[in-house]
Formats: structure tokens, sequence, C-alpha cells
């Protein structure tokens, strides 16, 4: 009869002596096979090696990480909406409001002066606010030689629109043709006279009113400016309720 195949019975030993169980599983016999030509041919460091990467190794992780991080912080910012500003709008020039035209005015602070008599130029001047009889007189080109200037108040304010008579006696004024100069008292001028441009002869001519008094009417316009009510008399000296009550009409602001 053939020969039959002999199987080992369990404990039979392989062909280098060692017991190799009927059961073991193929895995285990690679393993067993393949230990020894893996301790030969490959180096004991890296067989036994396990991967580790450190302390260095896992600050180098970090940085990454964090790189990574910012750079996808800055992308997300990058990539924000930019709000577009708005348009600006021209601007429209102010149109001026029509109002009505109102003439050449004198410029703030100027005077004009008439000035007449013995002076170089007679005429028209323009002065400043708060000069004196003497610099409009300077401004006509000064007084002729020999001039007499006792009756003007060389230190006395001007007032605009006034006039200077300068080493002449002034015009004798004309009656009303109406009668009504005969009414006025004997000696009062047959007009208004004005007390901020009056010189000395003028006002000596009113009622009650001396060369002394009227001295005095020139001296205190000179230190307060023109009055601004016939009442401001009262304020000169010489003068009282009585002679106001005499001068009242016949004299003017």
């Amino acid at each position: 009869m053939p020969d039959e195949p002999v199987i080992a019975a369990d404990g039979a030993g392989g062909s280098d002596g060692t017991a190799t169980p009927a059961h073991q599983p193929v895995e285990g016999v690679a393993r067993q096979r393949l230990g020894p030509l893996v301790h030969r041919w490959v180096p004991a460091s890296l067989s036994e090696a396990r991967w580790d990467p450190g302390r260095p190794g896992a600050l180098l992780l970090s940085m990454v990480t964090a790189l990574a991080a910012v750079l996808a912080a800055i992308g997300v910012w990058a990539d924000r909406p930019v709000p577009e500003p708005a348009p600006t709008l021209p601007m429209l020039p102010a149109v001026a409001t029509a109002g009505p035209s109102a003439g050449p005015a004198a410029p703030s602070g100027e005077l004009v002066v008439s000035v007449v008599g013995k002076v170089a130029e007679p005429g028209l001047v323009t002065v400043t606010d708060g000069d004196r009889v003497a610099d409009a007189i300077d401004a006509a080109g000064g007084p002729l030689p020999d001039t007499d200037l006792t009756a003007l108040n060389l230190a006395r304010r001007l007032a605009d629109g006034e006039q200077l008579l300068v080493g002449i006696e002034p015009p004798p004024e004309q009656p009303d043709s109406g009668g009504t100069a005969g009414t006025s008292a004997p000696g009062a001028p047959a007009t208004q006279v004005n007390l901020n441009t009056a010189t000395l002869d003028e006002l000596d001519t009113l009622p009650g009113v001396g060369p002394v008094t009227a001295q005095n009417i020139v001296d205190w316009r000179t230190t307060n400016g023109p009055f601004t009510s016939v009442d401001q008399l009262l304020e000169v000296t010489g003068i009282g309720d009585a002679k106001l009550a005499q001068l009242e009409g016949l004299v003017r602001v």
C-alpha cells in the first residue's frame, strides 16, 4: 500500500530541534522567521527606536501652530469689507441777498470840515475824529501871515460838517422874509446858533451871554465833546435855569 504522509504530532520537534505546535498562528510563525533577518540587516538603533519629538521638536511644533494662527487672522482681517467714504458734495457759492443800496458813507473815524477865510487852501478838509481846530487849519495849508487866530479856540475838538472862519467875521444874518425876526430880543441872532460849531463871537451875541460865558461854553465843549442837548448848558459855569430859559429857542445842537 502507498506511503501516507506523516503528520507530526504535538510536541514534535522542528528541523532546528525546537518544538513547533501544530496550532501556532501564521503571524507568529512569520515573526519568528523574519525576526532573525531583521536583527541581521537592520541596525539595532533603528529597530528599537520610537518616534519622540523631544522638547525642541515640541517648541518648533508650537511655533508653527502659532504662526499658522497669525497668518489665518491676517487673512481674515485683509478680507474684511472696507466701507467706502461718502462722496463729497460740491459747495455752492452763497448768494448775497439783495438789499436796499446805501449811498457812499464816509469812512469810520473821519470828519469833513469846511475851512474858509485866511488860510492857504480854503475849502473842505478831511480830518480824524478827535482832531482839534488847529489840525483842520493845518490841513487847509495853515493860516496866512499876520492872521489873527485869537477868536478861535485852537484846542477845541472838531465836529463833522462844521465850518471854521479863520481871520474873518461871519456874514451878517439876513432877516426872515416873514418878519419873524422882529420878535427876537434886541441883539439876539436872527437864526438859532449851533452850540457845537458857534465861535466866541456868535455865542457872545446871545442874550445873557458875554465873553466870559461864551468862553466857558467853548471850554466845556473842548473838554466834554459836542453838546447832545440844549439842557447841557446847565453844566456850563455861569448858566442857570433863568439864563437857560432865555437861550431856549435861540440855540440848537
